[in-house]
Order: structure tokens, then sequence, then C-alpha cells
């Protein structure tokens, strides 16, 4: 088995896949001290102030002179990354399979057109107010419509009331996005009545052609709201029993993303992924990525593959937008990655993002969309909104994701609305937290790519037809919305 990766030939150091001895041979150099796995050994002397390369581009600079075979780490490296940039719109041809991959699911056809991987009658506050409410409401209907339906699920959250302008836009958004998902056959929006987000703004945030499965309570005007939720409830999961039928893998769409990654994460569980992104592509899908902060360092890579100029354009102002939120908040553009990445072996930011973005695969960007919106053509789509673990894939879901290919090098039991299939980067975590994870990514190191792109497909397959991940056993199930404004 290989005991380091490199993965370019500019490369000036190389990620360790065990945790290795001081005197132990790496890529021809032998280490200076101990190094953990999926951190990084110099392969060759750099001097104080010289660019340290990976992935074959800057992943920010030497802070004193390393010796080869030392390791690189914060102690030692420092990120280059500082405010907004100009860019310059190059190029390249898409590199996605040039023959549609097979590969088909047991889904349920909406009357729109839309394919969902699960029938379940969700229940969404409209302020945090009436969240347990919500809560309580779920938890007694689902106990009384046994099998009509998939599930029943409320999503609190503590958002909906003192808000304005676009920071109460922004909630609205979301729910509205959840209200019209695929996956809800039925839902119950349950309000409070005197909010910000009053229940009528947020159905008229929602096309009228995709309210026929909703129903609306207001707890103010109820004698008792959650006998008459319950009744509400049971009423929508009759009338939304349905029967998987035969789907197509270009029926998908599915949203990417990491957290609580390590070094191997952009070597292993990051490119799987991205493989994964260009089959549904390829196959007339659709992928939605995002975390825009987790792109600084590795955008450029990312603005080459836009579809046309305008698509560039957009790219450049969402990227530029979310270095500016960072600026006026007197925060670094730079300032990640967590404690428990470097922990895990990332050291800058510009490393962090370079295997981050491995997870959109090589296909054009066709578009991109706001925080809030839906996803609107086929192909791979990017998504404003930021790095954080439960608003990011929060807002996946809004945009219509059906499945959440979720990597990690560290772990997680956070699940969402829609199936989030966990991605360990490394065997030893999937060996060691089975009840979190999926997928064991480390098998690209043991079985090579193709055999661990093949297998990881059939699990996205079985569980776009009903196969449970990890977080759904769990019953881990939660939402997240990005407050931006003043709370009043």
């Amino acid at each position: 088995m290989r005991s380091a990766i490199k993965v370019a030939a500019s490369d000036m150091v190389a990620t360790l896949l065990h945790d290795a001895v001081a005197g132990e041979t790496i890529e021809g150099v032998a280490l200076r001290e101990d190094i953990a796995r999926g951190h990084k050994v110099a392969l060759r002397d750099i001097a104080a102030g010289e660019r340290i390369v990976k992935y074959g581009r800057a992943i920010g600079h030497a802070t004193q002179a390393i010796a080869a075979g030392a390791h690189v780490h914060t102690h030692n490296c420092a990120t280059d990354l500082s405010t907004t940039l100009d860019y310059r719109y190059t190029p390249h041809a898409a590199l996605v399979p040039d023959t549609p991959p097979a590969g088909r699911f047991a889904g349920y056809h909406r009357a729109d057109g839309r394919v969902a991987t699960r029938n379940e009658i969700w229940v969404l506050p409209t302020v945090g107010c009436v969240a347990r409410t919500a809560q309580r409401i779920a938890a007694r209907a689902a106990a009384l419509v046994g099998n009509a339906v998939d599930g029943v699920h409320a999503f609190a959250h503590p958002h909906g009331c003192s808000q304005l302008g676009d920071d109460l836009g922004g909630t609205r958004a979301i729910l509205a996005g959840l209200a019209q998902h695929p996956n809800a056959g039925g839902v119950l929006i349950v309000g409070l009545g005197c909010e910000e987000n009053q229940i009528a703004d947020l159905l008229d945030a929602i096309p009228p052609a995709r309210r026929g499965h909703i129903r609306t309570l207001a707890a103010q005007m109820s004698e008792n709201e959650v006998a008459e939720g319950v009744a509400l409830v049971t009423e929508l999961a009759e009338a939304a029993r349905a029967t998987r039928e035969d789907c197509a893998l270009s029926d998908l769409v599915i949203g990417v993303k990491c957290g609580g990654s390590d070094g191997l994460s952009g070597l292993t569980a990051n490119p799987l992924v991205g493989r994964i992104s260009d089959r549904v592509v390829a196959a007339g899908g659709r992928v939605v990525f995002t975390e825009i902060p987790e792109m600084f360092g590795a955008e450029q890579a990312l603005m080459d593959r836009a579809i046309d100029a305008e698509v560039f354009d957009r790219i450049v102002a969402t990227v530029n937008g979310f270095k500016r939120y960072f600026l006026d908040n007197g925060a670094p553009v730079s300032e990640n990655p967590s404690p428990g990445n470097i922990a895990g072996g990332i050291t800058t930011l510009e490393e962090k993002s370079l295997g981050a973005v491995q997870k959109a695969g090589h296909a054009a960007i066709v578009d991109v969309i706001d925080y809030g919106a839906a996803v609107r053509a086929p192909g791979l789509t990017m998504l404003d909104a930021p790095g954080n673990d439960a608003i990011s894939s929060t807002a996946l879901a809004a945009a219509g994701a059906s499945v959440i290919l979720f990597t990690t090098g560290r772990g997680t039991p956070l699940g969402f609305p829609v199936p989030t299939l966990k991605i360990a980067s490394n065997s030893t975590l999937a060996m060691r937290k089975p009840d979190w994870i999926d997928f064991d990514a480390g098998r690209v190191l043991t079985e090579g790519s193709d055999a661990a792109e093949a297998a990881l497909c059939d699990i996205l397959l079985a569980t776009a037809s009903g196969r449970e991940t990890a977080a759904e056993r769990n019953d881990e199930r939660e939402i997240a919305i990005w407050k931006r404004g003043v709370t009043l």
C-alpha cells in the first residue's frame, strides 16, 4: 500500500497515508520527525518566503526555511489570501465522460415532472416560537399515519421574527424552497400569528401550482393547535400515498458538501464525489455545489469552467461578494480552516479549498443561484451559501437536492431534510464510526478509483430508491438558516 500521495509533479509536499516516524523514507525522503496521517512532509528544501505547492497550486508560503523531510503545517506555512481580486476568464473544456453512464433507481414521480427520493410529510414552522409545537404535531401524527408515507418530520429553527429586509427574505426563501421540495408529499406550515414571517407572505413566495399539497395553521387562531395540526397531517398523509416507479440517473438532483475535512479529504473522498458529480451531469442530471468561502484560493479553476462569460461574471460577483461580506464584518477572508481541519492535516484555506472543490468534478458550470433559490438547469450549478455544514446543507435541500453526498474526515452525525450519505475520507473513521458513516472512500487507495466510484454509485442509487442512510436511521434531521441582519 502507498505510504503517501503526491498529487502533481510540481508539488513540494506529499500527504501521508499513515502515521510515520522519524527516519522513515517517504517518496525518497527521510523524515526528520514523526508526522501524523493526513499531514504533509516537505519533499525538498523550501526557502523562507517561497510559495508551497500542493495540487499543482500554491497553498501558502513558508514562514521559515523548511528542510526536506520536515513536517509542513501551521508552524511554518501561512496563507496568502487577503482581499477581493480581479479575475480573467480563460475557459477550459469540460472533461466529463463522453457517454452518459447507465444507472436507474426507484423514485416518486411528481405531477410537475420532478422526481423525489422520499415521500414524506414535512411540518415547517414560520417562526421559532412554534418550533416545538411543530415537533409535537409531527411526533403525534407519525404514530397515526403508519406506512401511508415514508415519514413525518418537523424542521425546527429559531428565526422568522425580529428580522428585517434581506435577512427576513433569506429565511422566507429557505422555508419556501423546503415547502415545495419534491420529497415533501405534503407540507403543514405552522405559524404563530404575530411574527414578521407571516404565513400569507411565505405562501406568496411559492408558485401557485406548487401549493396544492400545502396546508396552514395559525396557532394563535386555534383552540387546540396540536390536535388541529395532527388532523391536518393525517389528511395530508392519506392524500400523499404514492408508489415508487422506475427513474433514470438524469432524474436525480444531488447536492455535494464536505464537513470536518482532514488532509485526505481532497485526495480520496472529494475527488470520488467529483466522479459521481460528473457521472450525474453526463447522464443529464443536476448537481449543486456551494460553500463559497471554501473556494477562496481555488476559485480561478472554477471560474475557468464557466459555460460562458455571463456565468463567469456571476461566479466572480459571488466570490468577491462573499469576501466583502467577511471584510465588512471585520473578519479576514482566510479565517479558516477549523481546529478539526488543522488537527487532520489541513494547513491553510488555499489547501482546504483546493481539496474541497474536487467535489464539483470537471463539468462546466452552467448556472449560479442565490441563497434560497432553486436549481434551474441540468448540469453543474453553484449556490451562494457559507461553508457551515448545517446552513449550506439546508440551502442545498431548499435548492432542490434530493440526495446530499457529504464527505468528512473527522466525522459528524448531523443529518438534513433529504437523505445525506456520509462518506469518510479514511478507513479508520469508517471503521470507528459505522453508525455515522455510509461509505468508506479509503477504498480509493486499496481498490482504485473506478471500483470505488462504481460502489458509491450503487449506494447512491439504493439510497435514492429508499435505503436509509445512517443519519436517517439515527433520526438526525435538522435545518439551519443563515442569519445575516440585525435582530430587533
